[in-house]
């Protein structure tokens, strides 16, 4: 993930934010589905993917942490 998407995901909301780890959920549930299938030829797609999920969790966290 890029900077500038970082950024903008630092600006969204804490539901926006679940709503996009779902999505990023599913997504990596597809992609992992399909590499077994053998039909994935990006075999760093999903390690990527496996990180975005954690950078939006983080994100996710430190709003929790600097409402309270």
């Amino acid at each position: 993930m890029k900077t500038n998407d970082l950024k903008i995901l630092k600006m969204k909301k804490p539901l926006e934010l679940e709503k996009t780890l779902v999505i990023k959920r599913s997504e990596l549930l597809k992609l992992v589905l399909k590499k077994v299938a053998g039909g994935e030829k990006n075999l760093k797609k999903p390690k990527n993917l496996r990180k975005e999920i954690a950078q939006v969790l983080t994100i996710i966290k430190e709003k929790e942490i600097f409402q309270k």
